[in-house]
């Protein structure tokens, strides 16, 4: 299981995966960040499959196609804000990640790619995101054995630092 989790500090917009994921926002509509890169190398057709989707509740997730990105799909999820640790954050955070895995096992798909959801504008702590994010997925690899690959696909030395001792403790 734990040699089906990498890391990889790269351009999320650019991997040739099954699925990305995108930490998007509520209307699922772009935004900055993460967000807004995949709606711009996404190309329109995104934004006008989004709109049909009625939006996405924190913690739940949706899938797309992944129109011009070399991806396939796009699984859209959107992951809470964090206000000090007492609203649920940690088991929203946990059913992104987790509800993600599931749809891309429910679609058939192999390889996934996330980023590091709710650490940047939305402020989660990292090394608490990161080990929330590493247990999830290995429990869903252990669920859903078809998945040959899930990338975290980090931006910047932080969150790189951060996955890199978190997936040690799992090898």
């Amino acid at each position: 299981m734990p040699h089906r989790m990498r890391l990889l500090e790269a351009d999320l917009t650019s991997l040739d995966v099954d699925s990305i994921v995108n930490a998007a926002n509520e209307t699922l509509l772009g935004g900055g960040g993460v967000d807004g890169a995949i709606h711009r190398a996404a190309g329109p057709a995104l934004l006008d499959e989004c709109r049909t989707l009625g939006g996405c509740p924190t913690g739940e997730a949706k899938m797309t196609g992944g129109h011009k990105l070399n991806a396939r799909h796009v699984i859209h999820t959107v992951g809470p804000v964090w206000n000090g640790g007492g609203d649920g954050e940690d088991d929203l955070l946990r059913g992104c990640y987790r509800n993600s895995m599931t749809l891309a096992a429910e679609a058939g798909l192999r390889t996934i790619a996330f980023p590091a959801i709710s650490t940047g504008v939305y402020r989660f702590p990292i090394p608490r995101a990161t080990r929330i994010a590493v247990a999830a997925v290995a429990e869903a690899l252990a669920a859903y054995p078809l998945f040959e690959s899930v990338i975290f696909c980090c931006f910047g030395a932080d969150v790189t630092n951060a996955y890199r001792e978190t997936l040690a403790e799992y090898r």
